[in-house]
């Protein structure tokens, strides 16, 4: 498995011209034809952003303030601009390697490298979202302080886990789409069981909380929102983080596994 492991890191660093090359064409591609351009990835999000909270906030009547006194709308984008990042790599990003098959076939690109093409324009609206969410922050009149830096942690362990969950995924789809199909069908379910629209602390029933502690998206949303709203330390819920570490865990030795057994596998079925 350190072979793998090392294998994978030197095709992602000695591929990372290609790699961010790629990824920004992907998204001239998605952009190309509409007068607006790359606006769209800032539309999408605002109105989806806008009607949560006009559903909950004015229909249902259950968005409030924080204690930190920031307003109900920046506590909902806090966890829904991570999800678009999220839900992404979960549709996307898990069938890379059938959205690039060229790139196996007649480039000979290294495998683990195409999940990171994905990731990497997935990353790059992320970022473009967060400079829009931190306009809204510094707007609402939030401050300037330390808890600020739990965010570039949190887009590189985002970065990180759902690259990992690319590379783990993207072969087994290769070699059969009821893969990529599972993943559209849990996306919804990871969504509502993570905390993104409510407060995971409100749920009451243990079970169940237990269950989005193993929720990636769920620890994504809690950092997001310790730094931008909440103002405490990831750590200080030593529960969600451990939920994290487990499936993260998890997640990087299967996909070691999967990396060793299916790399050949995967060349001769696209």
């Amino acid at each position: 498995m350190i072979e793998t492991l090392q294998q994978i890191v030197k095709d992602n660093w000695g591929w990372r011209k290609q790699i961010a090359n790629l990824a920004v064409f992907d998204l001239k591609k998605k952009a190309r034809g509409a007068a607006l351009g790359w606006i769209w990835f800032l539309i999408k999000p605002a109105m989806y952003i806008g009607c949560f909270w006009f559903a909950l906030s004015i229909g249902l009547r259950s968005g409030h303030g924080t204690e930190s006194g920031a307003p109900y709308i920046l506590w909902l984008a806090s966890g829904i601009v991570p999800w678009f990042f999220m839900s992404e790599m979960i549709t996307s990003g898990c069938n890379a390697l059938r959205r690039y098959p060229y790139l196996v076939n007649k480039i000979k690109f290294p495998i683990s490298a195409i999940s990171s093409i994905c990731t990497g324009a997935a990353l790059i609206i992320h970022l473009i979202l967060m400079a829009a969410l931190m306009v809204g922050y510094f707007a609402c009149g939030m401050p300037l302080d330390l808890y600020l830096l739990q965010l570039p942690l949190a887009i590189f362990l985002m970065f990180v886990f759902w690259n990992v969950f690319s590379i783990l995924l993207s072969p087994l789809s290769a070699l059969s789409k009821d893969v990529a199909n599972l993943m559209k069908a849990i996306s919804t379910p990871l969504f509502w069981l993570s905390g993104v629209i409510f407060n995971m602390e409100n749920v009451g029933i243990g079970w169940i909380q237990t269950i989005m502690l193993f929720n990636p998206v769920t620890f994504f949303g809690k950092i997001y929102r310790a730094a931008l709203v909440d103002k405490v330390w990831i750590w200080e819920d030593p529960a969600v983080c451990l939920g994290f570490l487990a499936v993260f865990a998890v997640c990087f030795v299967l996909m070691l596994v999967v990396s060793k057994r299916l790399a050949k596998d995967v060349a001769d079925v696209l």
